[in-house]
């Protein structure tokens, strides 16, 4: 049985594979959450000198399964104030565009299986970046069929806010991704992350230096506005206006609890981890692993492990930095939502539109210039 199962699954490889793909990225995104939840409330207590959970499991780790299973019991009460049926699709309206945006990001490279080319990416549109910027902004409307649907006026306050700082922040953020696009001259996020790796490059002649090609030492100024704008697009702090609880008490998800409540949780989480993967693959060169080749191909010729080894070894490196990157990032959103105070309102809509917005802007221009000038590439 099981070599009719191998024969089977060598036969159809890019089955097995999206299978295999769909598997991997689901679990990581159903379980980002948890995880996350344990490392901010770790990470908080380290950074301001208390414990923490360390009551559920060693080091507090099952802290975030007892929560799960608090949530799934907990009644699932329905406001008679509310509209109903809009109430209950609105956290699926938030989770599922979250979802949906990281199908494009690839976290490997184009690998090789009994002769099929298999992209290491859940789906390889020619056009991803388009798919980004087109689903991400869905998940505002998931937001506003929750806050209204609730029929609170600090919900309604909550869901205005978010609105007005998500499409705010979105005109910069696809404005900073425009310049990266011309850059590397593709919207094709797979062929974007191949074009940063090897060494850096300019006037086409390598930088003296082992500095790696990442779109981040190319387009610094794209990468510190998309960076900004990822915080305020996640609803994080010091963005996190929407949920302002001191003054909205909780804002848009105020009506919500139980499992409906932790769906607008694992939202925010999800669209973090694909921030953090936009960011990687933009910016930190996607699953470039600088000296991986090095290291293998000397492993190589000291224990003679053959090509196989050698192939496939580049590929577990190149998979397991970009992951590296990713996890790097999303504990920076951490460290900054205990360091940065939440801005005002009026701070919040004068960053977006008259310091973002116009510095993207320049910066197109100026990407556009030395490109016609052939400055650079």
């Amino acid at each position: 049985m099981l070599n009719g199962i191998l024969d089977w699954a060598g036969s159809n490889v890019e089955l097995v594979a999206m299978i295999l793909k769909l598997a991997l990225v689901l679990i990581v995104l159903l379980h980002v959450a948890p995880l996350m939840a344990w490392a901010e409330r770790r990470i908080c207590s380290w950074m301001q000198n208390r414990t923490g959970p360390n009551r559920v499991g060693p080091f507090g780790l099952l802290q975030s399964i007892a929560d799960a299973v608090k949530f799934i019991f907990k009644e699932d009460l329905v406001p008679a104030h509310v509209r109903k049926w809009y109430y209950l699709a609105a956290p699926g309206l938030c989770v599922v565009p979250a979802f949906m945006t990281f199908a494009v990001v690839p976290f490997g490279p184009i690998v090789e299986v009994n002769g099929v080319k298999i992209a290491l990416q859940l789906s390889t549109l020619n056009m991803g970046f388009l798919w980004v910027t087109a689903v991400s902004s869905l998940a505002v409307y998931g937001v506003i069929v929750a806050s209204w649907a609730s029929n609170n006026k600090y919900s309604m306050l909550g869901g205005l806010r978010a609105t007005a700082q998500m499409i705010s922040y979105e005109l910069a953020m696809g404005l900073s991704l425009l310049t990266v696009i011309m850059y590397f001259n593709s919207v094709d996020l797979m062929e974007i992350a191949n074009s940063q790796i090897g060494q850096l490059k300019f006037f086409g002649t390598e930088f003296p230096l082992p500095v790696p090609n990442w779109g981040i030492f190319h387009q610094p100024i794209a990468a510190l506005i998309f960076i900004i704008a990822a915080f305020a697009e996640t609803n994080r702090l010091p963005f996190d206006l929407p949920e302002g609880e001191a003054e909205i008490v909780a804002g848009y998800h105020l009506e919500y609890g139980g499992m409906k409540w932790s769906l607008f949780f694992m939202a925010e989480y999800a669209h973090m981890i694909t921030a953090s993967g936009l960011v990687a693959t933009f910016f930190l060169g996607g699953f470039d692993a600088p000296g991986a080749q090095w290291m293998i191909e000397m492993i190589n010729a000291k224990f003679a492990l053959g090509e196989q080894f050698a192939y496939w070894g580049l590929v577990a490196a190149q998979i397991l930095a970009f992951w590296t990157k990713v996890i790097l990032f999303m504990l920076f959103f951490i460290v900054i939502r205990f360091t940065l105070p939440r801005f005002r309102y009026d701070q919040l809509m004068w960053l977006g539109w008259k310091v973002l917005v116009p510095i993207a802007l320049v910066n197109i221009v100026l990407t556009a210039v030395a490109i016609a000038f052939s400055v650079v590439r």
